[in-house]
């Protein structure tokens, strides 16, 4: 009997051995596929893959908040390109309806050899400070895309051309996914461009195009294009119309009077004498728009406090403040937003504060860094979206969708690592965190609107 038992036990203490190896064999099996920086191919398993990232970023999270806003140079490391699972995009017909109180800046001037033979804006130029003592201490000359490019994140879309139907059709997709219901595109006149760039006017029609696809509106971001005065703005407000006017995407804003009108943003308004715009934007002016086919609603950007009262003079219909950067001027500073709606609410303008999810310019203002500001995880971009919402505007503008030089996109980026330098990123979230946060305040934007009453102004669908 008790070689029986003995018998059993070792038999019965083999086959857990074996049970015991061949789980250990199994464990040991990777993916023949995995790619590099991703253990066991994770990228196959979206979920895993996004929390294998979660934990290698949470130990580095602190020291993010302070020093993760500048780029780390010369590591000597193997190129890492990270792209995400495609399933993390939601499905456009289960998303919410479109806000056309939410207007996201939008830039058409990237370019690459594929489509414009050259690099456009990617490689942007380091620009040098006014002051030659301080430039002589940060480097000089242009960025080298495809690695080296002149932002601190790397586009999803990698380095895409302004020009790319499918890039133009990816970004409709993307601002219709967070609810963005008014793009307010870059523009300069024909002949005209940025001192980085070409003219994009030939652009306007393809992205009307891919906007109505998507029931976006289009409305004109005019730039201080060269000597912009009041008689070739007449001129320029004139084209627009007449070229872009009967377009189903081109954006309108219906007045509590009932007219539907066209609004342009104008960039750097404070530039031009405030008698000058008076020319343009008040009823006896010399140049006068108002009453004309050609009357829409102007949008002055305000930087200073004393501009309000310029502003007022030069005939404007509202303000915006579009920088990104908490307490960088007096209008991009939240806690100046209550008193902007109280005076706009006095004269009857449109009060539009900008919201932006962080800013840093040091890969082409290496000595600006003071202005830098962390995202955070987003908490930086829902702060300003709440203290938005505080001040009861009359619409919401973004800054930026894609302005990829001053880190201010909401657009998809992705970890990218080269020999030179490592990208930022928006881990541990995914690459679409700020066009998730987008909707999600657009939303309540919509609702809390509908509960007060700013001017009675409201815009078409």
């Amino acid at each position: 009997m008790a070689k029986f038992r003995r018998r059993t036990c070792i038999i019965l203490s083999l086959i857990i051995l074996f049970i015991f190896s061949l789980m250990m064999g199994l464990k040991m099996l990777r993916p023949n596929k995995a790619t590099s920086g991703d253990p066991f191919g994770l990228e196959l398993l979206p979920e895993l893959h996004q929390q294998t990232h979660l934990r290698k970023s949470f130990d580095s999270q602190n020291s993010d908040k302070v020093n993760s806003e500048t780029n780390i140079k010369n590591l000597k490391s193997v190129e890492i390109t990270m792209k995400p699972s495609k399933t993390s995009e939601p499905y456009l017909e289960e998303l919410p309806p479109l806000n056309y109180y939410l207007h996201a800046f939008y830039y058409s001037w990237y370019g690459n050899p594929q489509f414009d033979g050259k690099y456009i804006h990617w490689n942007h130029p380091i620009l040098k400070h006014w002051d030659p003592r301080i430039t002589k201490n940060y480097p000089q000359g242009k960025h080298s895309p495809p690695d080296d490019i002149g932002s601190s994140f790397y586009p999803e879309l990698g380095i895409y051309s302004s020009r790319d139907p499918s890039v133009i059709e990816s970004h409709m997709k993307q601002m219709y996914s967070a609810s963005i219901g008014v793009l307010a595109l870059s523009w300069y006149p024909p002949g005209t461009n940025d001192e980085n760039g070409e003219n994009t006017d030939d652009l306007v029609p393809t992205i009307l195009d891919k906007a109505h696809k998507y029931n976006l509106k289009v409305t004109f971001h005019i730039e201080p294009y060269s000597n912009r005065d009041d008689q070739n703005m007449y001129k320029n407000v004139k084209y627009i119309i007449d070229k872009y006017g009967n377009h189903p995407a081109f954006y309108r804003y219906k007045t509590r009077t009932g007219n539907a009108l066209p609004m342009f943003y104008i960039y750097d308004s404070y530039i031009t004498k405030p008698e000058k715009w008076a020319n343009l934007l008040t009823p006896t002016g010399s140049q006068s728009i108002r009453n004309s086919p050609y009357d829409g609603l102007f949008i002055a950007l305000l930087v200073e406090s004393k501009h309000r009262y310029d502003i007022l003079e030069g005939g404007f219909d509202g303000i915006y403040t579009y920088f990104a950067t908490n307490g960088f001027t007096y209008g991009s500073s939240y806690e100046n937003w209550a008193r902007l709606r109280f005076f706009c609410d006095q004269f009857n303008l449109l009060f539009i504060p900008s919201v932006g999810p962080g800013y840093i310019d040091t890969s082409i203002r290496p000595w600006n860094a003071q202005n830098t500001r962390n995202r955070i995880n987003g908490k930086y971009y829902e702060t300003a979206l709440d203290a938005a919402l505080h001040a009861h505007p009359s619409i919401i503008s973004i800054t930026s969708f894609n302005e990829w030089h001053e880190g201010t996109q909401i657009e998809k980026a992705i970890p990218k690592r080269t020999s030179n330098t490592v990208y930022l990123d928006y881990r541990p979230h995914k690459p679409s965190l700020y066009l998730e946060l987008t909707r999600k305040w657009s939303e309540k934007y919509s609702k809390e609107r509908a509960g007060y009453t700013v001017d009675q102004k409201l815009p078409l669908s």
